[in-house]
């Protein structure tokens, strides 16, 4: 069994935040209320949002519950409500550079346990390429985590090409992440937003991607679907039948069939169900599969893919799943972490 396991798809937050509400003079911008020792509110502008744990933003904290699972190593994102796609394009550029520069630090510090993934502007594409190319050549951070739309604007707007050009060109890892879901303000009760928002939205996102061509055109442009893809691969059937018997709505920008990206890109485990993961695994083969568990949220896998060991598959694919294929995902070597 592999000795070394990798969960790509965690989320961190400063301890400190600046009050940007104040600094900008408009909007929600989250900053913490530290209101006991260990655990701070969220606050949106003026509004309560969550309470969190130190384990949000402590890094030897993380360490050690990590290391209760087994696990040495965690790739590190911001919390997708920091993302600030709503706000004025400086502004947002601010946000992202704070949030990628504590990112940046925290991997310096502890080379060992984290991999950063960088947060960027995406609302303005001409600073989003500039704080792009900054956390590729300045920071070293390997990638970039997204939203699954940008202020409603599907991943296929040709605005947000160059972005993804870029992020080819530069060698850098797309995470998209589920945010800002479809359906919020209608289906608020029972927690329909989470259950059921999130992976629509992921599956909006890969579709977009593929049936807008981005995929297509950018073939060597490296894209992990979190949340084990939505609801994508269980719905392909329903995509690809909507793509062969109205063409003429759905093919209108890329001919190919959906069908053929499966295993081009990467999801990440996080299926809750041994039963899925079996099914993706038959789709995406073991090498498009990388360990997740969307930590320290309650909605996530807290256990760190335990289940996976006790599921009977070979050393091999647990490896894959545990190690290799977020490696190859963030074009990382092995040694980096011996």
């Amino acid at each position: 069994m592999t000795k070394l396991k990798i969960d790509m798809h965690t989320h961190i937050i400063p301890e400190h935040l600046p009050k940007w509400t104040d600094k900008f003079g408009y909007g929600d911008f989250i900053h913490l209320h530290h209101h006991k020792e260990g655990a701070a509110m969220m606050m949106k502008g003026s509004k309560f949002f969550r309470e969190i744990q130190a384990n949000c933003w402590h890094p030897e904290l993380r360490i050690e519950e990590y290391a209760t699972h087994g696990t040495q190593v965690q790739v590190v994102s911001t919390i997708p409500v920091m993302f600030s796609y709503d706000a004025k394009p400086k502004d947002a550029l601010e946000v992202s550079q704070f949030l990628n520069d504590h990112i940046a630090d925290l991997c310096q510090k502890f080379p060992k346990h984290y991999i950063g993934l960088a947060t960027i502007p995406m609302q303005d594409e001409e600073l989003a390429i500039q704080e792009l190319e900054r956390c590729k050549n300045e920071l070293h951070l390997p990638g970039i985590q997204i939203g699954s739309n940008i202020n409603d604007k599907n991943l296929s707007s040709p605005r947000f090409f160059p972005i993804f050009e870029a992020c080819e060109r530069l060698g850098m890892a797309v995470m998209i992440h589920p945010w800002n879901m479809m359906g919020f303000h209608s289906m608020e009760k029972y927690w329909l937003p989470w259950l059921v928002g999130m992976p629509a939205e992921t599956s909006r996102a890969a579709c977009s991607l593929i049936f807008g061509g981005v995929l297509e055109r950018l073939p060597k442009l490296r894209v992990n679907f979190s949340h084990a893809g939505g609801s994508f691969l269980p719905t392909l059937g329903r995509v690809e039948h909507g793509f062969n018997c109205r063409p003429d709505l759905v093919a209108i920008d890329n001919p190919i069939n959906p069908r053929e990206y499966v295993g081009k890109f990467w999801i990440d485990c996080i299926t809750h169900d041994p039963h899925l993961l079996k099914y993706v695994l038959e789709m995406q083969g073991s090498k498009r599969i990388t360990l997740g568990s969307d930590y320290p949220f309650p909605l996530g896998d807290l256990e760190i893919g335990a289940y996976i060991e006790e599921m009977g598959l070979s050393n091999e694919i647990v490896e894959d799943i545990f190690c290799n294929a977020t490696l190859e995902w963030l074009d990382l070597p092995i040694s980096k972490f011996e």
